[in-house]
């Protein structure tokens, strides 16, 4: 893989090099690879077969959970958070004791791994909120809540440069990998103002199927904002909002 440093950027092949862009540039390698007909038949490739699909399934897994929270992903994610949320989903699906390699799948795998995921590394959770906070699911009545004692936010919440107010944020998603298909409910605090006076309690909560029998995520997030002539913006269009899995509960 080499990169390209020219002036004009090239996409598409020329004389068997493929040229293209990615996240760290524009990028040209050497067209090859095995014919795609003798990956889906040859006997030899049994093992590729078998690890494309596990890969597939995270692939689609990775989906559902990204369209199921899109409400509050939306405002908070990197560049990377498709391939790394992938990479995370292919090793939870290889947990899977219960399937034969190339049939594993998410909900027979150990979910749990996902736990404490970052869908924004340039604002991750575990460095921007220094406040205690208790969660819980409640599988027989499907409510997912947090809470938060008094805090003051310029000491519990490190905040980006230009803030002035902020907002913590909450949701719960009911995931069925297998239809591909989620439900999703999420409760918000006001926009609070980024000070040294406390908080008043935070408590909220999001309410899904009850009694359900599907893999649940609940997350938990901050926005920040800058009050500009009395009008809220989002900080640097949400580039250091945290958006972090605090909770995995399967039935």
């Amino acid at each position: 893989m080499a990169k390209q440093t020219g002036i004009i950027k090239l996409k598409g092949t020329i004389g068997g090099i493929s040229f293209y862009k990615t996240g760290d540039g524009h990028l040209a390698r050497e067209k090859g690879g095995v014919d795609k007909s003798r990956i889906q038949n040859d006997p030899a490739f049994q093992r590729t077969r078998e690890n494309g699909s596990e890969f597939g399934r995270a692939g689609k897994g990775g989906k559902v959970l990204r369209n199921a929270i899109r409400v509050l992903l939306q405002n908070a994610k990197d560049k990377r958070v498709v391939s790394r949320l992938t990479k995370d989903l292919v090793a939870i699906v290889k947990t899977d004791a219960v399937n034969d390699r190339g049939l594993r799948n998410l909900q027979d795998g150990n979910l749990s791994l996902l736990e404490g995921f970052e869908f924004n590394l340039n604002g991750k959770l575990g460095s921007t909120l220094f406040a205690a906070y208790g969660k819980n699911f409640d599988r027989v009545t499907g409510d997912a809540t947090l809470t938060i004692a008094a805090f003051s936010p310029t000491i519990r919440v490190a905040a980006p440069n230009g803030t002035t107010h902020f907002k913590v944020v909450m949701g719960a998603s009911e995931l069925d990998f297998v239809n591909e298909t989620s439900t999703f409910e999420n409760d918000a605090t006001a926009i609070l103002p980024y000070s040294a006076a406390d908080t008043a309690p935070i408590a909220l909560t999001a309410s899904i199927t009850a009694a359900s029998t599907l893999p649940v995520v609940q997350v938990l997030g901050i926005e920040f904002y800058q009050e500009v002539n009395g009008q809220m913006y989002a900080l640097k269009n949400g580039a250091y909002n945290a958006l972090s899995v605090v909770t995995i509960d399967t039935p």
